[in-house]
């Protein structure tokens, strides 16, 4: 019987790991640039499986906030599929979670990736939302006009109450988790995350006829070497107000000196119409957000 064994990595571990990620989804490319960064991440752990010495697997996990930890980056080399390394190593994972104190562990996950969905299910997570991706870069004519009503702004504290009586009515709030994502991970949109992205001046709102009709919670980071608008979360009443705020949003590009945009929004129809609609590419590519909690 083969042995097993879970242990942290180590930095001569990475090119054993490269070679077998490669060869396992073609998106695996990314791990080579985590790689430095989760090593000696001080809030995360990156951990690999041996079978019979041999490397086999690898995941990193790491803590987005006091309560909330994240894993990515499960990889497992296909010649030593179906033999409990991925089981193991998740276990391991899950344990250093709780020994960090988290209450809730949360994944993503490719809607095609149907081998590792089934893991994560068999390990008691639930599947919380569904997001997709889509990219603008600045129009090369200045984008027309809109009325002040139609225009979106910074959110200041004093709208902290109007947005959390918005959330709390909204569509779409339940069905993405309640969830803000940043840098391929989700973050719990609390309280305190608002305020945090209010003051940070990273909370765009649409009011119109005396109500917020939708908003946006937005960063400026740098993808791909280029320096861009990162949209973790949007929301809106109805197509029309998401339509807004994506519009004006990109028409924000040419004041700030940036590049584009990339969006992480729930997969609706109506934010894919919202979207396209006013000029922006969809990838066609759907990523499952999984939960569990661990209490």
């Amino acid at each position: 019987m083969a042995h097993i064994e879970v242990r942290q990595a180590q930095p001569e571990d990475r090119e054993a790991v490269l070679t077998f990620c490669r060869d396992t989804w073609e998106w695996s490319c990314y791990i080579e640039y985590a790689w430095d960064e989760w090593l000696t991440d001080s809030n995360g752990s990156l951990f690999v499986d041996t079978v019979d010495g041999h490397l086999a697997c690898v995941e990193y996990v790491s803590m987005v906030t006091k309560v909330d930890a994240w894993l990515e980056g499960l990889h497992v080399d296909p010649q030593f599929r179906r033999q409990g390394v991925a089981r193991a190593l998740n276990d391991a994972v899950l344990l250093e979670a709780m020994q960090c104190e988290a209450q809730y562990v949360r994944l993503q996950i490719r809607s095609d990736n149907t081998r590792s969905q089934k893991i994560v299910t068999s390990a008691y997570f639930r599947h919380v939302g569904s997001f997709t991706l889509f990219h603008v870069s600045p129009s090369p004519a200045e984008l027309g006009r809109r009325r002040a009503q139609e225009r979106s702004r910074l959110a200041t504290l004093y709208d902290l109450d109007t947005i959390i009586d918005f959330l709390n009515v909204s569509n779409i709030f339940p069905l993405v988790g309640g969830l803000y994502y940043a840098r391929f991970k989700a973050y719990p949109i609390t309280v305190e995350l608002l305020e945090e992205k209010i003051t940070a001046q990273q909370v765009y709102v649409l009011y119109r006829w005396d109500r917020l009709d939708g908003l946006a919670i937005a960063e400026m980071c740098e993808v791909d070497g280029k320096k861009r608008f990162s949209v973790g979360y949007i929301d809106g009443t109805a197509i029309e107000p998401i339509s807004l705020l994506a519009y004006d949003l990109r028409r924000r590009l040419n004041e700030l000196e940036l590049e584009g945009i990339c969006v992480c929004a729930p997969d609706l129809v109506l934010i894919r119409d919202a979207f396209t609609g006013v000029g922006y590419e969809w990838d066609a590519k759907i990523f499952y957000t999984y939960e569990r909690g661990l209490e």
